[in-house]
């Protein structure tokens, strides 16, 4: 007979390399008392009223930000984000928590239909445990627009998050408690990949929410699917940064480097292919270059820090991987590619140019700090190569004419197109793609309905 021992989730500070802790794995008996938990919890906490869970939601609130420094430490440790932007992260943690504390009664009220009927409505009712699969590079920010929602509406919810950020996970599972919410409210699955197909087959998990990769998401939609339980998939991207010929190019060069880096540049949603109109290519490729050898590169812990760390090694050797591959194939390096320093997972600003189709840097997603420089003719070229990926999460459009980029905007195939702007998420906003990018939506109204029973009730 052969014994089967919990494996350890390791989180290591891809700064320094060194080991932070390691989390024993939960067994099966542990994973069936927190379901048990979860279930017995929920049959309560439906019953409970919008403005007490509206109450202790805003107490979490206040604990995100009144606790931004020490939470975005936790984060910039375990996987590497600069310091400001992993306090910025739990601050806009405590603006989702707001938002849904303060709508999503009003977003859930019944909402009458005249028909035939004496009386008749549309009812959302809460359907009990969701299991989120989330990533490692927004540890608490993904979990936090999943939760935020999912508690107000009257669920509960279990996540499994990623193996290198347990801390974070467990810090969550914590300030939930510490705002007051019942134990089963949330509650962290301690728990490596392989363990999670038994738990959405579980009878008693009504729903899967999932952040990550392609992989990931195919073999939870497949198992889900199955089970025919509904998913919201929120996957890849490699969203196209389009530049015409009347944009204004150093603002675009600007927000182009942020775009591009922020996150140490992995972010589903940053922007990754720039497709530059030929007659502004050379001044806008330039400009971009000064911006990113401007950047400062080092130890995330320090305000000063622009870009800090890949969060694991396999992360930074595909990345390499992906780089000398276009090289090879014709792509050439306008500045960076290398690897910075002889401990941490550090790789410089990099921006390729003379990328073509068929190349990594043309078909793939990058997931770090290199940005794609593909230089076309004209607006309709733009367009054609923007469309030209298997994902579909955000786009942006650069242009001094908001009429000419109103047309453009039903031509782009994605979740989200941003004109003269900064792709990102808003709770006031839903957020999803299309094609690989994944389906179903998260934040506003439209994320808060899909984990309910949407209830017709018709009265004689």
């Amino acid at each position: 007979m052969t014994m089967e021992y919990p494996m350890a989730l390791k989180s290591i500070n891809p700064t320094t390399e060194e080991v932070i802790a390691e989390y024993k794995e939960l067994t099966k008996e542990q994973i069936d008392q927190k379901i048990v938990t979860a279930q017995s919890t929920f049959e309560s906490w439906r019953k409970t009223s919008f403005s007490q869970r509206a109450e202790l939601l805003t107490k979490l609130a206040n604990i995100l930000k009144d606790e931004a420094r020490p939470l975005g430490e936790i984060m910039t440790k375990e996987m590497g984000k600069p310091i400001t932007q992993a306090i910025a992260e739990s601050e806009k943690c405590a603006l989702a928590c707001e938002y849904y504390a303060q709508n999503a009664e009003k977003f859930l009220a019944p909402e009458k239909i005249d028909t035939d009927a004496g009386e008749s409505f549309v009812r959302f009712d809460p359907i009990g445990i969701v299991l989120a699969v989330m990533p490692w590079n927004f540890p608490f920010w993904q979990v936090l627009r999943f939760a935020a929602p999912t508690v107000m509406a009257g669920n509960v919810g279990l996540l499994k998050h990623a193996s290198n950020v347990q801390g974070s996970a467990i810090k969550i599972e914590e300030i939930f408690e510490l705002a007051g919410f019942p134990k089963g409210v949330f509650q962290n699955l301690a728990i490596g990949s392989s363990k999670v197909e038994p738990i959405i087959r579980d009878e008693r998990i009504k729903a899967i929410t999932l952040t990550g990769s392609e992989p990931a998401g195919m073999a939870v939609a497949k198992v889900a699917g199955e089970e025919i339980k509904k998913t919201v998939m929120e996957l890849g991207g490699s969203d196209p940064f389009i530049v015409l010929e009347d944009a204004d190019i150093p603002n675009a060069c600007e927000v182009a480097t942020t775009a591009r880096n922020i996150n140490n540049g992995q972010s589903c949603i940053a922007a990754k292919r720039f497709i530059i109109v030929k007659s502004v290519a050379d001044k806008f490729t330039q400009l971009f270059k000064e911006r990113f050898e401007a950047m400062i590169i080092g130890d995330p812990m320090l305000d000063e820090t622009n870009i800090g760390p890949i969060a694991t090694k396999q992360g930074l050797e595909e990345l390499q991987r992906q780089i000398q591959q276009s090289v090879d194939e014709g792509a050439e390096i306008v500045t960076g590619g290398k690897q910075v320093g002889d401990k941490g997972y550090f790789l410089q600003p990099t921006i390729l140019d003379k990328v073509k189709k068929g190349v990594p840097a043309y078909s793939e997603e990058l997931f770090g700090p290199v940005a794609s420089v593909i230089v076309v003719e004209n607006e309709a070229e733009a367009i054609a190569v923007a469309n030209d990926t298997d994902f579909g999460l955000g786009a942006s459009v650069w242009t001094a004419d908001i009429d000419r980029a109103k047309k453009i905007i039903p031509q782009i195939n994605s979740g989200a197109v941003f004109v003269n702007g900064l792709v990102k998420s808003d709770p006031r906003m839903p957020f999803g793609g299309e094609k690989r990018s994944g389906y179903g939506r998260e934040l506003s109204h439209y994320g808060l309905k899909e984990f309910v029973n949407i209830k017709s009730v018709w009265i004689k």
